[in-house]
């Protein structure tokens, strides 16, 4: 099997061959083999080791020499993994965080079924929800790992919702962050741990809260966030 290998967001503008792939695919013209698949180009295929797990394969293409570079922003802001569904996404910032350098840090919400007086909502049921938007329950994070922050914290400050940055130290309350693109690139930021709640159109019977701080690992990401 072969997985795709998705390029830095400026590929489309100086690649040509690519561009052009891109556009033909947008407006239907790229022609089709067996069951209306489109037959992707070599260049941008990652074609698997024997030995490897495709999602290594992908990882290792995406960031090779991990062990070198993970202190480099340049390195980090440079690259993500784009998937089309949260669980994909997971899975990858999952396997990844395991294997950067680093010691881990484990930190987990305070969750909470509002006006729940008849505690009908245990708070291990709450810790397995993620609804969009959200972070979850368990947040695992290390030095100079890269963050997406979900919220709109101080956009005049750069924290926006979607703002990348990497992790430069944390303690049980606050998240001390580095921005690493944008206007406010290399401009340092205190996280602190905020009440949060899900979209109305995610159709949960009672309101939920948790109360975590508002990032996500962004090793890879959803093409939608990115």
């Amino acid at each position: 099997m072969e997985k795709l290998k998705l390029s830095k967001n400026m590929r489309a503008r100086i690649d040509s061959t690519f561009s052009e792939f891109l556009l033909r695919v947008g407006n239907g013209d790229e022609p089709t083999v067996a069951d209306d698949l489109i037959a992707l180009p070599t260049s941008i295929l990652i074609k698997n080791q024997i030995d490897d797990l495709p999602e290594d394969c992908l990882i290792n293409a995406i960031f090779p020499s991990l062990d070198d570079n993970f202190k480099s922003i340049d390195y980090m802001k440079d690259r993500a993994i784009l998937a089309t569904k949260n669980e994909y996404v997971d899975m990858l910032n999952d396997r990844i965080i395991k294997q950067f350098p680093g010691e881990e840090k484990e930190f987990y919400s305070f969750d909470e079924a509002v006006d729940d007086t008849n505690h009908h909502y245990q708070p291990e049921f709450l810790n397995t929800l993620l609804p969009n938007g959200l972070p979850p329950h368990k947040l695992v994070l290390k030095k100079h790992c890269p963050i997406i922050l979900l919220r709109n914290l101080d956009p005049t400050n750069g924290l926006c919702n979607g703002t990348r940055m990497v992790c430069q130290d944390f303690n049980c309350n606050i998240i001390h962050a580095k921005i690493t693109m944008g206007q406010h690139a290399g401009k340092e930021v205190f996280l602190p741990r905020i009440p949060l709640s899900p979209a109305e159109d995610e159709g949960f019977s009672f309101k939920f809260k948790r109360k975590q701080f508002p990032i996500r690992l962004c090793f890879a990401m959803t093409i939608n966030k990115s």
